[in-house]
């Protein structure tokens, strides 16, 4: 049989880990500028759901709501889709959602 006990060195688990180590480093900042660009996306959706809320409200009512609070005491849409991840009011006038101005 094989009588072959020999293992990793340390030379090669210290190599191992640094190219590990350099891969980590080469893909975190990529991911770090993304966070941004994903909360810009995800307010653009909720503001194209309120909208259709909106929409849908006004053909329940024949009219706008005055405010999105309205749409929430109705049970259009909650109280948490009135605002974007980063916790800013969506913007609401004469029956058209914007997103936040920052």
């Amino acid at each position: 049989m094989f009588n072959n006990n020999r293992g990793f060195t340390l030379i090669e688990m210290l190599i191992v880990l640094m190219i590990i180590s350099i891969l980590i480093l080469l893909f975190i900042p990529s991911l770090s500028g993304k966070s941004q660009e994903v909360d810009a996306k995800g307010c653009e959706a909720l503001v194209a759901v309120v909208q259709a809320q909106v929409d849908a409200y006004y053909l329940d009512n024949r009219e706008y709501p005055a405010t999105l609070d309205i749409l929430v005491e109705n049970n259009y849409i909650t109280a948490e889709q009135k605002t974007c991840s980063n916790n800013e009011l969506l913007g609401y006038a004469d029956g058209k959602v914007s997103e936040p101005s920052s």
